[in-house]
């Protein structure tokens, strides 16, 4: 099994990256701690954010890569983390099953960039991990997130019972499926893109599965 790429460029400006460890910290942490409010509804690890927590998944993420059980990215926009996503396998899937994550900074969001980074994770895996199925999972409330995989052609596979963590979770799961039979119908999910305005980096002055 060939592993992915560590440094993906999507166009000149947005580009998805591994971690790299304690070098990320700093920025990882502020573009978290000002999208609180925007990933708190759906995303329980919010609850507990700190710079230790950070820290903690950097160096996991870190330990996970070479032995192919998750491949976390950084979503960058002109060189600025505004995101993350993953491509990961939870214990209970099945060999040839991977789950796709993804969140962003609020204001970096309504630009397709989640689209595209999913669609290009989705080809990754088929391509090179040798993957049958990817799921994407998310509460059956939160329509932003099933907007992707929707608009990338997915199907709606099955809903199922989870415990309710975050203040907006329903406790009923939403699982969208595509399996390598169906990659032909993986849609370019483009969407209107707003006029040019680069999302402001963090700290200069403020920009946007992560303790």
């Amino acid at each position: 099994m060939e592993p992915p790429p560590r440094i993906i460029s999507l166009d000149d400006t947005l580009a998805l990256r591994a971690f790299a460890g304690e070098a990320d910290l700093a920025e990882l942490f502020r573009v978290i701690d000002e999208s609180l409010e925007h990933l708190r509804p759906w995303m329980p690890w919010v609850s507990e954010h700190s710079r230790d927590r950070t820290a903690q998944f950097l160096t996991k993420r870190t330990e996970l890569w070479p032995t192919g059980a998750a491949y976390a990215y950084a979503i960058t926009l002109d060189g600025a983390i505004v995101g993350m996503c993953g491509l990961f396998r939870r214990d209970e899937n099945q060999d040839g099953l991977r789950e796709i994550g993804y969140w962003l900074h609020p204001a970096a969001t309504g630009r397709g960039l989640a689209t595209r980074t999913t669609r290009t994770l989705t080809e990754l895996a088929f391509r090179l991990l040798g993957v049958d199925v990817i799921e994407i999972v998310h509460d059956a409330a939160n329509l932003p997130s099933a907007a992707v995989p929707a608009r990338l052609g997915f199907t709606a596979y099955e809903r199922r019972p989870n415990e309710a963590l975050a203040p907006a979770e329903t406790g009923m799961d939403q699982v969208w499926r595509l399996t390598r039979d169906q990659v032909g119908h993986l849609t370019r999910g483009e969407v209107p893109q707003p006029a040019r305005d680069r999302v402001r980096r963090p700290g200069r002055p403020a920009l946007t599965d992560v303790p």
